[in-house]
């Protein structure tokens, strides 16, 4: 109203000052021009002056400026059955104009772990997260105290000047009564719009900066990935100019219900699950659970398969849209140039291998593998790389980005920005850590009493997905000489599996009876190594690097032993 008032005054007084002034001489007439029109000269300079300094302030401001950061999340996409093959606006607007890790790895293959590693920077026997439950501190009270004060977004927002802004699945039991409920808004958001408790696409609810909004069925206002597609652009159009800002955008697809759009329901109708070379066939040699699956599958499970298999890419089709808006608006804003851009899971999937039907949890490559793809500033195009990276160092990156001093974190991971910018020379891991502990039911199934209790997220054909005691730790070796899988069960067998993934890339055969006694009792070393590490002890060289250090003393069944405690201890 003020700026309305003013322009109404200017107009009002325009005539008056427009009027003929009183006569005078011609030379006094000459005189007030060459007066005015050096004044005005004066005033033009002062304005090109003011208006070139305000120029280079803003562009000396513009470069000076913290890169902006935005991650991605997807829920249960793999990469090892092609759950990026539906993504081609991803693939061309962030994997063509940045890097693919190829060797990307979660440290738990279930969703609130392996957030909580992403929001940590933490394997799980050090934030504690175990599994999807309040009572696995997903989202618990001791979780919310303990951890995340010291999330890589609280560090952003408190300690590098970040406007944040989360939007989607944030833990699975977030918004539980019993832990807050969605008035809780977890330190380190400057905007929160968090689902309550796990994907939807349809009748659920947002915390929306603590208040809660209900959604219902209608396509067009509450479809769940549209509408954090377009929370999202909202918050690039109305987002301070000032400060850098980070931005995690974690959507339900492709985790079940698997709903798709309705322009996609009919996408992909002659896709099937791939029949690879480990797709329905008997697990032998491996851990109890996998043994009890049984082969052939039925009919009925394949067909269930397929069609989950189909909606899954259906649904990641509406996830293609909303990265393709999010860039369009970043470079509309003249910002794309400036932030970086990374595309990951929270873990992988399966269907079918080893006559599982669907489900993830495993140890295996297809549920601990996942895809990540960054953009950014310095980040060259059609780039792959093969290190070995996990979801851990994901937190170290972006706090690196902007600029925080890692030393003063107690993360885990790596920093991946050296391999971002292609430096000479980078010193590197060669191996990562995963860990899982079983959930089962103390009762029995009543669909399949003979199992027992002790077993869950069973099929009608009384195949079960997870246990109590398919509990298990992993070293995932990979180096110049061996592409190596080492795992221990916390059980009565007190099972191991080996795989040499370069002779055998679908991890068929189990070589823990056959490989050398010698690298067996190295491996068992170093998980137990691994399992009791904290921060920089994370990141020690590994079995195969040239500075790894072993006492042979330490025999295999003594560590094997103690290694399986730590490991429960510390879950």
């Amino acid at each position: 109203m003020e700026r309305g008032s003013a322009r109404a005054s200017l107009s009002r007084d325009s005539p008056a000052r427009l009027a003929s002034p009183p006569p005078r001489s011609s030379s006094a007439a000459r005189m007030a021009r060459a007066a005015a029109a050096a004044a005005a000269s004066a005033w033009t300079l002062r304005f090109l002056l003011l208006s070139s300094a305000l120029a280079l302030a803003s562009a000396t401001s513009a470069r000076a400026r913290k890169p902006n950061v935005v991650l991605i999340l997807t829920d249960d996409q793999d990469t090892y059955l092609g759950g990026m093959t539906p993504l081609k606006k991803t693939n061309a607007l962030i994997a063509e104009m940045g890097i693919t890790f190829s060797n990307a790895y979660v440290p738990s293959a279930l969703c609130c772990p392996s957030r909580a590693s992403i929001l940590t920077g933490k394997y799980p026997h050090n934030h504690h997260v175990v599994n999807n439950t309040l009572e696995g501190n997903c989202s618990s009270k001791s979780w919310q105290k303990i951890q995340e004060p010291f999330t890589f977004p609280a560090i952003l927002k408190s300690m590098c000047g970040y406007q944040t802004f989360f939007a989607g699945k944030y833990l699975n039991e977030y918004g539980a009564e019993d832990a807050g409920g969605i008035g809780h808004v977890p330190p380190g958001w400057s905007f929160w719009y968090a689902l309550e408790k796990n994907s939807k696409y349809y009748n659920y609810t947002l915390s929306v900066n603590g208040k809660a909004r209900r959604h219902g069925e209608n396509y067009s206002v509450d479809y769940l990935t549209d509408v954090l597609a377009n929370m999202s652009l909202d918050f690039l159009e109305y987002k301070s100019n000032f400060e850098p800002f980070f931005m995690m955008i974690a959507t339900p697809a492709p985790h079940s219900p698997w709903i798709a759009a309705p322009q996609y329901k009919k996408s992909f109708q002659n896709v099937s699950a791939p029949r690879n070379s480990n797709f329905n066939i008997h697990g032998k040699d491996k851990h109890w659970l996998i043994r009890q699956a049984k082969t052939p599958m039925t009919n009925s499970s394949i067909q269930f398969l397929d069609d989950a298999f189909r909606k899954r890419w259906q649904t990641l089709l509406s996830v293609d849209d909303l990265i393709e808006k999010l860039v369009k608006r970043l470079e509309s804003h003249e910002e794309l140039d400036n932030t970086y851009i990374f595309y990951t899971s929270d873990n992988g999937f399966h269907t079918g291998q080893f006559s599982l039907p669907i489900d993830k949890r495993q140890l295996y490559e297809f549920d601990i593998k996942v895809p990540l793809l960054v953009r950014g500033p310095g980040i060259k195009p059609n780039q792959t790389n093969k290190m070995l990276v996990a979801n851990v160092d994901l937190g170290p990156t972006i706090l690196d980005i902007a600029g925080y001093d890692l030393n003063k974190t107690q993360m885990d991971g790596m920093s991946l920005l050296p391999l971002l910018r292609g430096d000479a020379n980078v010193t590197w891991r060669s191996d990562v850590l995963v860990e899982y502990q079983g959930e089962g039911h103390n009762s029995s199934d009543p669909t399949c009493p003979a199992l027992g209790p002790g077993v869950t997220h069973c099929f009608p054909d009384c195949v079960c997905e997870d246990a109590y005691n398919n509990t298990y730790a992993c070293v995932r070796t990979l180096s110049s000489s061996w592409d190596l899988q080492y795992c221990e069960f916390d059980d009565r067998e007190v099972f191991v599996e080996v795989y040499n993934l370069t002779a055998d890339p679908h991890q068929i055969t189990n070589i823990a009876k056959t490989i050398d006694q010698e690298i067996l009792e190295k491996m068992n070393y170093r998980l137990m190594m691994l399992q009791s590490c904290s921060g920089a002890t994370c990141r020690t060289p590994g079995v195969f690097d040239p500075g790894y250090k072993f006492n042979p003393h330490l025999m295999f069944s003594n560590h094997g032993t103690q290694a399986r405690r730590l490991f429960t201890r510390s879950l």
